[in-house]
């Protein structure tokens, strides 16, 4: 008799469906999955540590690397945590410019979502589609901070400066003449908040052109339908938060169950799966584009009628404007302490989450009294998830396990921290 056992094989981590430096073994029978085993920690950057010895608002740039496609909403966390402690009020405008670009972070993650999991899928088209919608909204993104990816815009009493009246242009080259670039520059010529509200004119369109490729599509569905199904008990017991859990036919957002900014004042919905398998998320998701586009344009709407202060005036916590501390002696007194020492926050414990693209994102600051956190604890949404994904796995093949790690939407930075 030829002796028969199950072998074990490593999923990553320089695989390309492994979504980072995932390092998943597998235990095979033939190839039925019998055992996925995910190791963890390949990107560890320390963040939680390193927060502890840098001032309160020198930790805002290591939020944008946390989840790196979901840069402001990480962000937001963070500095809501710091206010909580401050008890620090937000000016109205800049809670509307933050729940805008909380909408605006929430399309980018789902995009680059939709696209690497579709491509892991074996669909090719979808990626280049959502990476020429993912290009306008970078654009907002250098628009308001300068960079188009890690922007450090949400700071600690509201946003580092106002929307912008101009956008970046493209500018004419070897490769495109003049014609063209005035083409391509057509809906640029307006303020930021002009440039969105054309793109979330022409954005329900590219959803629609991306449920004609995938939605009804017959390999789409036989590779995702049934597959890393979670039933609404086993969802919550897991930890599971987001589409993940809204998936499984759970309605818990935290924009509706625990309102944060001015979202109880926006009117919009809360997709819920019913199956809870990858294309119950799928669809989540994919109608998540469609209210994130009716939140940011209910947040132009506001924003064009109510100009005013977007960031506390309070120059213990915010910098004073250029124009004053070059002119006052005190101001730049506080520009000086600021920069140089940071603030001090009171000490006390507190816990902030948002309802980030991926699920629940939350920071846990414990301050001391001092310019720093004495202890910083992310809660990752990302983490629960790939706590689950043996459960998830179990009994399926092979290929399957590419569709449920890329259904679980999954990013390293933040599992990692």
């Amino acid at each position: 008799m030829a002796e028969i056992r199950n072998y074990t094989m490593n999923f990553g981590p320089q695989h390309p469906a492994a979504h980072g430096v995932l390092r998943l073994v597998l235990e095979l029978d033939g190839e039925v999955i019998q055992r996925a085993d995910p190791h963890i920690g390949l990107l560890h950057r320390a963040t939680e540590k390193l927060a502890e010895y840098k001032t309160y608002i020198q930790s805002v740039p290591y939020m944008d690397r946390l989840d790196y496609v979901s840069m402001m909403s990480n962000e937001h966390a963070y500095v809501m945590a710091i206010e909580k402690l401050l008890q620090l009020e937000v000016p109205i405008r800049a809670q509307y410019i933050r729940v805008m670009f909380d909408e605006i972070t929430r399309i980018l993650n789902h995009l680059l979502w939709l696209g690497a999991h579709a491509l892991d899928v074996g669909a090719m088209t979808v990626f280049l589609y959502a990476f020429r919608d993912r290009e306008d909204l970078m654009d907002a993104y250098e628009a308001v901070s300068g960079a188009r990816m890690h922007a450090a815009y949400y700071r600690p009493g509201g946003v580092y400066r106002d929307l912008p009246d101009s956008i970046p242009q493209y500018k004419a080259s070897k490769i495109h003449d003049e014609k063209t670039i005035k083409a391509r520059n057509e809906n640029r010529q307006g303020s930021l908040l002009d440039f969105l509200e054309d793109f979330t004119n022409r954005f329900p369109t590219y959803v629609d052109e991306y449920e004609t490729l995938l939605t009804d599509n017959r390999i789409w569905k036989q590779r995702l339908v049934g597959i890393g199904t979670v039933s609404p008990e086993r969802a919550m017991a897991l930890g599971f938060t987001g589409p993940m859990l809204r998936g499984s036919g759970v309605e818990w957002d935290l924009r509706k169950k625990q309102p944060y900014e001015v979202y109880d004042q926006l009117d919009f919905d809360i997709p819920v799966g019913v199956n809870g398998d990858c294309y119950d998320r799928y669809l989540v998701r994919i109608e998540e584009f469609r209210q994130s586009n009716r939140l940011i344009r209910q947040c132009i709407d506001w924003l064009r009628k109510n100009p005013g202060p977007v960031i506390t005036d309070n120059h213990k916590v915010a910098p004073p404007s250029r124009v004053n501390m070059k002119q006052n002696m005190e101001e730049l007194i506080h520009h000086f302490k600021l920069f140089t020492e940071g603030f001090h926050v009171p000490p006390g414990e507190t816990y902030a989450a948002v309802e980030h693209p991926k699920g629940e994102f939350g920071i846990y600051l414990i301050s001391d009294g001092a310019n720093m956190p004495y202890r910083m604890k992310i809660r990752a949404p990302g983490f629960a998830h790939l706590a689950a994904l043996d459960e998830m796995s179990r009994g399926h093949m092979i290929a399957d396990v590419v569709a449920i790690i890329g259904t679980q939407d999954i990013v390293f930075g933040e599992i990692d921290r």
